[in-house]
Order: C-alpha cells, then structure tokens, then sequence
C-alpha cells in the first residue's frame, strides 16, 4: 500500500511537531519496508530531510503549501491525490475539510481548548476569534473524519474523548522519546556563555514562550529564589525568538530580573552541551500533551522540576520533583531545593536514566505502522 506522510512541519525549526514529525519519517524508513511512502514536504526542508539509499520505498514531493491557512484548504487535496496514496497520516489536526479519502490524525494536545486565550496569538480579538472557531471545526472534521487516531499520551486519549466525545477505542498512545541529537557528545562545540563558563552555574528552560507554558510564572518564581541565593545561579531560556519571547524579554527588562539569559533559537548541534552544562532544568508549563524537553534533560544527566499538570506525571514518573505552576512561592522552593539537595539531585538522575528506557522512536514508529495497518484494513 502507498501511504503519504504530510512532512511539512519537518524539522527542528518548527518546534516539537516538526521534532515528531522528522524521528517518525527516520525511524519508519529503518522499519517499514513493506509499504510505499510518500512524504510531503516545503521547498524550505525538501533537500534538508534525508531519505536512506537502502529504504527505496520512501519518495519526496513538495508541497510548498503554508499550514493553517485558505491555500491549505484549497490546495493541499489536490495535491496528495495526485500522488495516488492509499492512506494519509496528517501529524497534525490542521487535515483539509475537502479531504474524504482514507486518512490517520495525530493529535497532540487540545490547547485552544482550555487556554483559549487571545493574548496567545498576534491577531487582534476579533482576528483571534475567528481563528479560534475556524481551528475548533478543523480539529473535529479530524477526529470524526479519520479512520484511527494517534496520541501522545494516555492524558491527551482521555481529554479528547471528555472534551471531544471521540471513542477511547478509535485512538492509540504512541509515546514520543528524547531527540536523537546529531551530536552525543555534550562537549565544546556551544559558544555561549551559558555552556562555557564554569563560574556561575545555570538553571535551563528550552522550549516556546506561549503563554500556557508559564514563563511569566518562573521568571516571578526565578525573583523569589534570587532574594535568597543572591547571584549564585542563572536562568537560561532557550527557545525561537518570536513575539512570546520579545514579549517576555520586554517584561523581565521592565522588573530588571537578576541573573537572566534569554539565548533565543539553539540549534540541534548546540543543545547537547547546553543541557550537560545545567545545573537543573525546570518545566512550568500549564498544560502539555507531551513534553519532550525534560526527557531530553534527563538524558544528559540533569535533574528535572516539572510542573504536576497534564501529562508530566505520567511521562516523567517519579523521575522528576513536581511543584504547583501556579503558586510562585512553591516553585521558587522546588528550585532551590532541586539545587541544593544532593541525594534528591544523585535520585533523581538515576531514575531518569531508567525511565529514559520506557521511550524510543522505534518504538513510537512500530506502533504508528500498526495503526496504519488497522486503517487500511
């Protein structure tokens, strides 16, 4: 069978799908050499992502076609039906209302579901709204229209069906895993000051700065700690520099916050050594359907704070030290804490080698083929 993998959110770049979707076409062309694949993808990642020499039933074609917007709707069925597959999987809920024929989602979160906030999005309220009803009927075209669904985790199965009413039984759990960094090697090869310099250590955050990922609360938290422990650590956020991240640079330069960097985007090649030389990562977020930044902490070695909210419990285990996001106060404490206790620090990084074990690509690809299988039954 020929199965078509809309890739165009491939690559780093485009956050913790475009990771999903790059380790998904990896590790299936390592499994899969029975189908036919197809992936779709921008002009901008075409030549970026790799096809293996030894997996010829993987094909590319572009789809220079934007996300989210009328061209998506309009121009993207015509073109996967050109290319004649059997079955698509979209790793995302934006599936186009013109297409019917057979398909798999992957849904990863429902965020415009419980923070639905206008402040989320550059548009104006009236520009914010539109967008929010046009984004709630694609999701259920979606779930109702697709033949199997994929999730992240047993949190995010369990809010689709309550929120929803999709069937427990139509969606499968396939497990995300840390990213497969080009590098292993956490060594010198990062230049900024957060990696080489050996006087002051750091606390890290990477990821995006939307506002249900609680910057704003840490950076209050990371204010409490610093009347505490002086100028002894830093924080250090490290994300894509967007109107979030503009937006809290602005805010913290207001309250002039102690001992902050803010590193903006960091490549693949840079991250390893950005999360060794950590002293502690830190994970505020509100709701998560997922979370891969703290699995890829642990997998340097890094002990982990992590909000108790969504899906973290689930993913991280008893692997990380949990805190109430929305209590500053706690989450001050839990830093320092994480920072200072030494057997809490030697636990915590012994467990997250363990619960590393629990996750792999491979895995998240064998599972994935056998929904396309189920599918195409």
């Amino acid at each position: 069978m020929k199965i078509g993998i809309d890739a165009r959110l491939w690559g780093p770049s485009n956050g913790g799908l475009g990771r999903y979707v790059a380790e998904l076409v990896a590790a299936l062309q390592i499994l899969d050499r029975k189908h036919e694949y197809v992936i779709f993808l921008r002009r901008n990642n075409f030549s970026a992502c790799p096809l293996d020499l030894a997996a010829p039933n993987f094909t590319k074609v572009v789809a220079d076609i934007p996300w989210y917007g009328w061209k998506e709707q309009l121009a993207l069925t015509p073109l996967i039906k050109r290319a004649r597959v059997d079955l698509m999987h979209f790793p995302h809920w934006n599936v186009p209302f013109s297409y019917h024929d057979p398909f798999v989602v992957t849904v990863h979160d429902l965020i415009m579901y419980h923070y639905p906030r206008a402040e989320a999005s550059t548009l104006g309220p009236v520009g914010y709204w539109c967008k929010d009803k046009a984004a709630r009927l694609v999701i259920r075209h979606a779930v109702r229209g697709a033949r199997r669904i994929l999730t992240t985790s047993e949190f995010t199965r369990r809010d689709i069906h309550e929120t929803l009413g999709v069937p427990s039984g139509k969606m499968t759990v396939a497990y995300q895993a840390p990213a497969t960094f080009r590098s292993p090697d956490a060594g010198a090869s990062f230049s900024a000051p957060a990696a080489r310099s050996a006087e002051m250590p750091y606390v890290l955050y990477v990821g995006s700065a939307y506002p249900h990922k609680n910057l704003s609360g840490l950076l209050r938290a990371w204010q409490i700690f610093s009347k505490k422990r002086g100028a002894s650590w830093r924080l250090v956020l490290a994300g894509r520099e967007d109107f979030f991240y503009r937006q809290l640079k602005e805010s913290a330069a207001a309250k002039a916050l102690p001992n902050l960097e803010m590193l903006g985007f960091v490549s693949d090649r840079e991250l390893p050594a950005l999360y060794a030389n950590a002293s502690a990562y830190v994970f505020p977020s509100l709701y998560e359907g997922f979370g891969l930044p703290p699995l890829e902490a642990m997998r340097y070695g890094v002990p982990v704070a992590a909000a108790d909210r969504a899906c973290l419990p689930e993913v991280l285990g008893d692997a990380a030290v949990y805190f109430n996001p929305e209590d500053d106060r706690e989450l001050a404490e839990t830093i320092d804490k994480l920072l200072t206790d030494e057997p809490l620090r030697r636990r915590l990084k012994e467990r997250g080698q363990e619960r590393l074990k629990q996750y792999s690509w491979g895995r998240l690809a064998e599972i994935t083929r056998q929904v396309y299988d189920q599918a195409l039954k």
